[in-house]
């Protein structure tokens, strides 16, 4: 099979297309023919070395959809041509086939496509962990969503608005911005013009949002914390960099600065997100937005422009 590999950590260039021994799936493996692979910002902190660091050389890439082309011994409740999408591979997403452990695989409905498929388990389950088991957030109250066109965003606008929150998203471009509304943000906010964050207090009634998800912290977070309403939690689910806050503007508010990662989820955790984001799936609720699709050769391009200013959906590879 065709994969890209990586022999050492470094810039895009150093993945390169190659072919490789079909893998084949032990006990309690599933093994997906992929139609598409999902790209994220997480993908290209790893392949540059800032991050975990998988033992050389590896296939980039823990978000695919595609088919399942073969069974390991004791899988239950799939069959081989089921549609499916993953939450991690064992063996990497960046690749025509990838190996999966059965409770890395989960349904994809017929109403979403596998490019749509392949941009599901990194924005959704992190935006949904974010939501709901780190900021506990419930219905009614008002979340901003900081870089809400990009895939994470996009997926929190979604979540949030069927969960009953009051949304407000900001993006940097015109059109992020009318991606944002479309997606279902009340309101949505240009986060590069001037004193945005005074439309927040107003749009609030000077109240405040109670919760923030944060997908760059080292630019926003010491604002973040002059917008929240007591007892706001803001949840850092990117950052590029250090920050310096006032931490009296946290203390005046009881406000929490949580971090979240989506590698500690646990697999009980885990398991119940899929359900959920499967349900959303099935349901239409969730729907996710590809922004380009580029062939697998070009995963040096794709790490280039998932990294980008002006986020607007997803990037996925098609082997």
């Amino acid at each position: 099979m065709k994969a890209i590999r990586v022999v050492q950590f470094g810039e895009p260039d150093v993945m390169r297309i190659e072919t490789v021994p079909d893998p084949k799936p032990g006990p309690g493996q599933v093994l997906v023919r992929v139609k598409a692979a999902g790209v994220n910002p997480v993908d290209t902190y790893i392949r540059a070395g800032a991050y975990t660091k998988p033992p050389l050389p590896y296939t980039p890439g823990l978000d695919a959809a595609g088919t399942v082309e073969a069974l390991g011994t004791g899988v239950r409740g799939l069959a081989v041509g089921d549609r499916v999408y993953t939450s991690g591979t064992l063996s990497g997403a960046y690749a025509e086939l990838a190996l999966c452990s059965v409770d890395q695989v989960h349904p994809l409905p017929a109403r979403v496509s596998f490019e749509q498929g392949a941009g599901v388990n990194v924005p959704y389950a992190t935006a949904y962990r974010a939501l709901f088991y780190r900021a506990h957030t419930k219905a009614g109250e008002a979340l901003l969503a900081h870089g809400a066109s990009g895939g994470v965003g996009i997926a929190a606008v979604q979540i949030a608005r069927a969960g009953g929150l009051t949304v407000i998203g900001t993006a940097g471009t015109e059109r992020g911005r009318a991606l944002v509304k479309e997606q279902g943000a009340q309101h949505v906010l240009d986060h590069r013009a001037p004193g945005y964050l005074d439309q927040v207090v107003a749009l609030t009634e000077g109240r405040g949002v109670d919760v923030i998800l944060e997908m760059l912290a080292n630019v926003n977070l010491g604002k973040d914390l002059t917008v929240l309403a007591k007892g706001g939690r803001v949840v850092v689910i990117g950052s590029r960099g250090t920050v310096e806050i006032n931490p009296r503007e946290a203390m005046a508010r009881d406000a929490g600065i949580l971090g979240m990662t989506l590698f500690n989820t646990s697999e009980q955790d885990a398991a119940s997100i899929h359900a959920a984001l499967v349900a959303g799936l099935e349901s239409g609720t969730l729907r996710p937005v590809v922004r380009r699709e580029l062939p697998l050769a070009e995963a040096p391009q794709a790490h280039k422009v998932v990294m980008e200013a002006g986020a607007y959906g997803k990037i996925v590879l098609v082997p």
